[in-house]
């Protein structure tokens, strides 16, 4: 079992660097204990502002076992968008870097199903579900448990090597996987991001 489990997670991270993700990290899939109470709070609170949806499906916000059946790995894994080249716009006009180019959704979901189609040849056929930002699921915090980055005071996941400019997906899988450890928090006392928001909407230190 030991054996199989190592193999296979690292043919999964293997696969996951051919296909062009940054970072791959494995967590178990477990309830998010330690994010209930913030996201009941970020709730109670209105933090998130007219995006209601967020109030919708809060347990299987939590628990990815709802959202697989016979789940028992979340595999996090992370997919560079910073640009080669700015562009210029008209009028001081500002897009967003994530926004250059087409919609990411359909591009990361294509490259996914490749892989986990790979991963299927090898391994042999097992269930799984992927997510491109488009289901109740708390991608920064799988992150952060699969030891790819941590959530900054921000409320950005950060990583050392390549900040944060960079798309979050999961595969939520029924194969048994090697757990990574949880990323440790680097901001220490850091505060650029809190002070330098000009509409001071990063409200505490966490």
């Amino acid at each position: 079992m030991f054996q199989n489990q190592q193999k296979y997670s690292d043919l999964i991270k293997q696969k996951a660097k051919k296909f062009g993700f940054q970072d791959c990290g494995i967590s178990k899939a477990e309830f998010l204990e330690e994010e209930a109470k913030p996201l009941e709070n970020w709730l109670k609170n209105n933090y998130h502002g007219e995006m209601a949806y967020m109030e919708n499906y809060f347990d299987k916000r939590l628990n990815p076992t709802l959202l697989v059946e016979g789940s028992k790995s979340v595999i996090s894994l992370s997919y560079n968008y910073f640009p080669e080249e700015k562009i210029e716009t008209l009028d001081n006009f500002k897009i967003s870097k994530y926004a250059y180019a087409e919609d990411y959704h359909e591009i990361i979901k294509g490259i996914l199903n490749d892989l986990v189609n790979e991963l299927q040849e090898e391994i042999g056929d097992f269930h799984c579900r992927i997510f491109v930002d488009s289901a109740p699921i708390l991608e920064r915090a799988w992150a952060r448990k699969s030891g790819i980055g941590w959530v900054g005071k921000n409320a950005n996941l950060i990583t050392k090597q390549n900040g944060s400019f960079y798309f979050l997906t999961e595969i939520i899988c029924d194969l048994d996987l090697m757990e990574d450890h949880e990323a440790i928090d680097h901001c220490g006392t850091c505060r650029k991001c809190i002070d330098a928001c000009p509409t001071n909407a990063i409200i505490s230190d966490k």
